[in-house]
């Protein structure tokens, strides 16, 4: 690589010129995950990208706009956090296998993983399994991988072998190995949460604990300090199993209403797939979307509209399996690119 000042800008012709491997592995990657949703039977959809709501997670943050109608009235619209919305609208007006390569926009995020604009690969199975999706994602880093010609995922100094077995892993036996915690033991029968009984968990291992988190907060600085960084080194991890209280999108596990079908997809100690059996329930979807806004209106003094219309559709829509797949990682780890920026072709400027 060429030595440049660090404020060089991307479209520098030197430092496109160092960038522009990496680019055009991130072309073919492209190419070649486009020809496997093909021979497995996918329409690629193209879903709008302007939304009534960005989505109803408390910690996503949108980019947000007042469309005018020609006398002038406003409304205010959102650029989405993902296609998730419109692609389950599809499943209910009939597609059954679909896929989107779909730019999406998160705020308040930017960093070596993180770029305000980025490329979310999703897709979605109806009537299959979750599980399935698993051995999907799978077969995309090792696609990934063949068409970058490495034979490992890289990112700093961590390595994943994608050609192994992957482990699939319950969030609470990860918390188990990796934290000595015994999450089950904080969470009720119900599903409900025990914000106390994980506190005191978390202080008998020496970790900080702080009088205003929250049970979520709690299982966040556990998952981000003690348990992410050990996961997919040497192989993939799939961590499986998510408390229900952290899958507002996903039904709960036949045999356990305490954890429902989330997982998502580690490797080299980066997230990169979030995945569900997908929840169909509309009373319950707009319940549990009441309850993500309430913490966001709590927390950042902001809430999201609710999309009527993406809560009618689930009446139509069968069971189904969805996943979302942060595509500019992919590439990351299959070039050894040390930043989310060096593969993207024309960054967000910073």
């Amino acid at each position: 690589m060429t030595d440049l000042p660090a404020n060089t800008p991307w479209w520098h012709p030197t430092r496109h010129a160092d960038r522009r491997p990496l680019l055009v592995a991130r072309n073919r990657i492209q190419h070649a995950l486009r020809g496997w949703f093909h021979d497995n039977g996918f329409t690629e959809v193209d879903p709008a990208a302007l939304q009534i709501s960005p989505g109803n997670e408390a910690h996503l943050h949108a980019f947000s706009t007042d469309a005018l109608s020609q006398d002038g009235t406003t409304r205010r619209m959102h650029l989405h956090t993902s296609p998730e919305f419109a692609m389950k609208k599809l499943l209910a007006a009939g597609e059954t296998r679909i896929a989107a390569f779909a730019h999406v926009w998160r705020n308040r995020e930017r960093g070596p993983l993180h770029s305000p604009e980025f490329t979310m690969l999703e897709w979605y199975r109806a009537g299959e399994d979750y599980g399935v999706l698993m051995d999907d994602t799978a077969a995309f880093l090792r696609l990934a991988a063949d068409t970058a010609g490495t034979p490992i995922l890289r990112f700093r100094d961590r390595t994943c072998d994608p050609h192994a077995p992957y482990e699939r892993l319950s969030v609470a036996d990860a918390f188990q190995r990796h934290a000595g915690i015994d999450l089950l033991a904080t969470i009720h029968p119900d599903g409900n949460t025990n914000r106390d009984a994980l506190a005191a968990q978390m202080a008998g291992q020496g970790m900080s604990v702080s009088p205003d988190d929250t049970w979520s907060d709690l299982l966040s600085k556990v998952l981000v300090t003690k348990v992410e960084p050990l996961l997919g080194l040497g192989h993939i991890t799939i961590l499986d199993r998510y408390p229900a209280a952290e899958a507002a999108l996903a039904r709960p596990c036949a045999d356990s209403p305490r954890e429902a079908e989330r997982f998502e997809v580690y490797a080299c100690g980066v997230e990169l797939a979030n995945g569900f059996g997908e929840l169909t329930d509309p009373a319950e979807q707009r319940r549990r979307f009441g309850m993500e806004m309430d913490e966001k209106e709590r927390i950042y003094g902001e809430r999201y509209p609710i999309d009527e219309d993406f809560l009618a559709a689930l009446t139509f829509m069968p069971p189904a399996s969805g996943i979302a797949l942060g595509f500019d990682r992919l590439v990351m780890l299959a070039t050894g690119a040390p930043r989310i920026d060096s593969v993207l072709w024309a960054p967000v400027a910073d």
